[in-house]
C-alpha cells in the first residue's frame, strides 16, 4: 500500500513542478529571447540509476524524487527570437492539470482505504 501512495506521490509532485515551469512560459511568452522550459524526468532517471534492473517495473522511489531536470527548449523561434508557442504550452498545462487532478483522486482513495483498516471497520 505505502509504496502504491510513494509513487502517486512522486506523480502529483512532477506534475506539479511541471505545471510551475509551464505557468513562467505562458508569463514570459511576450518576453523577447525567453526560451521555454521543461521539466523531464524519465531521461534524468535513466540517468540516475547506475544498477541493472531485472525487471522493467522496478524503480528506486529515493532517487526518482530527485530526477526531476529543468531544461530549456529551442525549437521554436518568434519574431523577437521568443520562442514560447502559447497554443502548446496552454495544451501541456492542461494535460498536466489533469494528470495532477487525477492522482490527486487516486491518492485521496489510497488513504480512504488506509483509513478504513486503521478504523477496523
Amino acid at each position: 500500500m505505502w509504496e502504491k501512495i510513494d509513487k502517486l506521490t512522486l506523480g502529483a509532485s512532477y506534475h506539479l513542478e511541471r505545471t510551475k515551469i509551464i505557468l513562467s512560459n505562458i508569463a514570459n511568452a511576450d518576453t523577447p529571447g525567453y526560451r521555454p522550459k521543461e521539466l523531464v524526468f524519465k531521461e534524468e532517471l535513466e540517468k540516475s540509476m547506475p544498477l541493472k534492473k531485472s525487471d522493467p517495473r522496478h524503480i528506486d522511489v529515493e532517487t526518482a524524487q530527485k530526477s526531476f531536470k529543468e531544461i530549456e527548449l529551442d525549437n521554436i523561434r518568434g519574431y523577437d527570437d521568443n520562442r514560447v508557442d502559447i497554443q502548446e504550452e496552454l495544451a501541456k498545462l492542461a494535460e498536466s492539470s489533469i494528470m495532477y487532478k487525477a492522482l490527486g483522486e487516486n491518492l485521496k482513495k489510497e488513504f480512504s482505504k488506509l483509513k478504513l483498516v486503521i478504523s477496523g471497520r
